[in-house]
């Protein structure tokens, strides 16, 4: 089966200034959770997959002795390592691969993560590639937030609707919510998880105060692969016009705020394997 065009491999091609500038960070109480669970010893190692320009890697990369980053797009990983140059962060190793192909030692890391991404990969193969590639007692945890696309308020219900109509004249035939064949959904990457042979499988949820300005709506738009600059087109000027006429009138003193939506799903790697 052929993956639509928002799934395919360069779908986030042009998005990565925009991702690491407008994409919410994940909250602090969700990653302090995170790393407690995992627990890393020194010598500690996290393995980021899927990784974009770092969100997850660089956020985190202070409770590890060694990161190791790993995503498809050369410019996201080439944000990344400007954002981590930037931010003083020199213990991230960058790679260009897909997450299913990387060669990774086995038993090498404390943590393994995936954030916002699990639903584009093979998550039977993640699962046990995963399983490999922890040490005894390490963790996986896949992270996500909700996003505007998800219409959990007013105003992104407006956006939302929106954007999903200036979608259809961008995907005709129409776009994927996930890789074929792959889960959507805490419940069932729990389920995928267990079936791998990891343990103590379970999902938390955490949320956060945002607030948007219109310009951060349109920047987080154009980190989407279904909204980009790149995706939309000739019609990326008229979408933020249409967005503009009909957010304006329903934000505060210019801000458009939420209570954001994130969460994970924790699993552990069994002591020894039965």
């Amino acid at each position: 089966m052929v993956d639509p065009p928002n799934l395919r491999p360069d779908a986030f091609a042009g998005t990565a200034e925009a991702y690491a500038r407008y994409r919410p960070p994940y909250p602090a109480v969700l990653l302090n959770a995170l790393v407690a669970a995992a627990a890393p010893v020194s010598p500690s190692a996290l393995l980021d997959l899927a990784s974009g320009p770092g969100r997850v890697a660089l956020a985190i990369a202070g409770s590890f002795d060694r990161v190791q980053a790993v995503d498809l797009e050369p410019e996201m990983i080439a944000v990344g390592e400007r954002e981590a140059a930037r931010l003083g962060i020199s213990n991230v190793a960058w790679s260009i691969a897909t997450a299913e192909a990387f060669d990774a030692p086995e038993g090498g890391f404390d943590l393994v993560t995936v954030g916002e991404a699990f639903h584009r990969l093979d998550q039977p193969l993640i699962a046990r590639r995963a399983l490999g590639w922890l040490k005894p007692g390490g963790r996986l945890a896949t992270l996500g937030g909700d996003g505007i696309l998800a219409g959990a308020g007013p105003w992104q219900a407006i956006a939302a609707d929106i954007a999903r109509r200036w979608m259809k004249l961008a995907f005709p035939a129409g776009w994927g919510e996930a890789k074929a064949g792959a889960e959507t959904t805490p419940a069932a990457y729990e389920r995928v998880l267990r079936e791998a042979g990891f343990v103590d499988v379970a999902s938390r949820s955490f949320t956060a105060p945002q607030a948007w300005t219109f310009g951060d709506i349109v920047g987080y738009f154009e980190s989407t692969s279904v909204c980009s600059r790149r995706a939309l087109g000739e019609h990326f000027t008229a979408f933020e016009a249409e967005l503009r006429a009909a957010l304006t009138p329903l934000g505060v003193g210019g801000l458009f705020r939420e209570r954001a939506r994130f969460g994970f799903t924790l699993a552990r790697k069994p002591l020894r394997r039965s």
